[in-house]
């Protein structure tokens, strides 16, 4: 790479790039960017080894061997610092549901949802038609306070350790009562997805985001081997929003960073509105439940997400911050990053010699 910044799409409404600190900017990642997670190679092992769950530990969707760590820096628009080979996809785990919010945004946006409706009234499932599930709306979804106890694809939501070890919701509680990280739920909301769109879910992000942002074709998408739903007399696979079990979107550095650049653009990208700004308010806004997260997006305001990074950023986060999108409007920052294992460091070591710029008024 040259000493200059690499451009990339430039934003749509962006004045002139300041010069970005590049040396600061570069020596700060090579000093944090050297540490590749372990034993990835053999992913089998590794998911078997993260996964806390005392049942249904069967992996059923497809995974994905590491190729060891990855990222870039993009800075007022372009790539300034990159680590690894940042082209080469790589499994994302749970920062696939700030993904799924991405997609459940186009829906929003065309006015095929309201998010205080019940999913029941848009869509049509027997699921949703039973008495745990009526009363759930999409914002319940899209906020992880749906209380939806249930079992889809083989995988009960009781099963998820992560419910017990970062929720706080009420047992037995009616939806929107109480917060809880369930994979199986997020699941349930890329069913409802896939019955609004009527088509898979990553033809959607293929044809309304990631085409549009000028992504590799590297990318997937997947779900497990049994996830499918008749439409229309079609059979439609249904994509996982995670990695629990396998699944989940595979992508690079460089593409996830343009998902990163859409959203600080709140929405637009080269003259196009992709997303609605009212969607990307949204995905950041605090819930009422967990103020650290808003529709699959988790938000450092509070310094518990990221507790050395500024308070300024949001992120897309998977296994356990291995995979990590960082937006930071603050400082026109985005950094992505995979099986990164000092990427805490890395990002407080990059925000500090990057000065803010009047887009956030908190720091």
């Amino acid at each position: 790479m040259s000493d200059a910044a690499r451009p990339l799409t430039p934003y749509a409404d962006a004045s002139g790039p300041r010069q970005a600190p590049l040396a600061a900017i570069r020596d700060a990642v090579a000093r944090h960017s050297g540490q590749t997670t372990p034993g990835i190679d053999d992913i089998g092992r590794y998911l078997a080894a993260q996964n806390g769950d005392t049942s249904h530990r069967e992996v059923t969707g497809p995974l994905l061997p590491g190729s060891g760590a990855s990222g870039v820096v993009l800075h007022q628009g372009s790539v300034v610092a990159r680590w690894g080979d940042p082209t080469v996809p790589e499994m994302l785990f749970s920062g696939t549901k700030s993904v799924v919010a991405t997609v459940a945004g186009i829906a929003f946006d065309r006015g095929l949802l309201d998010v205080d409706t019940p999913v029941a009234a848009t869509v049509d499932h027997p699921v949703f038609g039973t008495a745990a599930a009526r009363d759930i709306t999409w914002h319940h979804l899209l906020r992880q306070t749906s209380q939806w106890h249930g079992e889809l694809w083989g995988k009960p939501t009781r099963v998820d350790a992560q419910s017990r070890r970062e929720g706080n919701e009420p047992e037995g509680g009616p939806p929107g009562s109480g917060w809880a990280y369930n994979d199986v739920r997020v699941n349930l909301l890329c069913l409802a997805l896939t019955l609004l769109f009527g088509r898979p879910l990553p033809t959607v992000l293929g044809e309304e985001v990631l085409g549009p942002l000028g992504a590799s074709g590297t990318w997937s998408w997947h779900g497990y081997r049994d996830a499918a739903v008749r439409v229309d007399g079609r059979t439609v696979p249904v994509v996982s929003g995670g990695a629990h079990w396998g699944g989940g979107i595979w992508i690079s550095a460089e593409d996830l960073a343009l998902l990163g650049a859409l959203h600080l653009n709140r929405g637009r990208w080269a003259g196009r509105r992709v997303l609605s700004e009212e969607w990307v308010d949204r995905c950041w806004q605090p819930g009422e439940h967990n103020p650290d997260y808003g529709y699959l997006w988790w938000l450092n305001e509070r310094g518990r997400v990221q507790p050395a990074a500024p308070l300024t950023g949001r992120c897309a986060r998977g296994n356990g911050g291995r995979h990590l999108l960082w937006v930071d409007p603050a400082r026109d920052l985005v950094i992505a990053s995979h099986w990164t294992e000092q990427i805490g460091e890395l990002l407080a070591a990059v925000s500090a010699v990057v000065p803010t710029v009047g887009r956030s008024s908190s720091d």
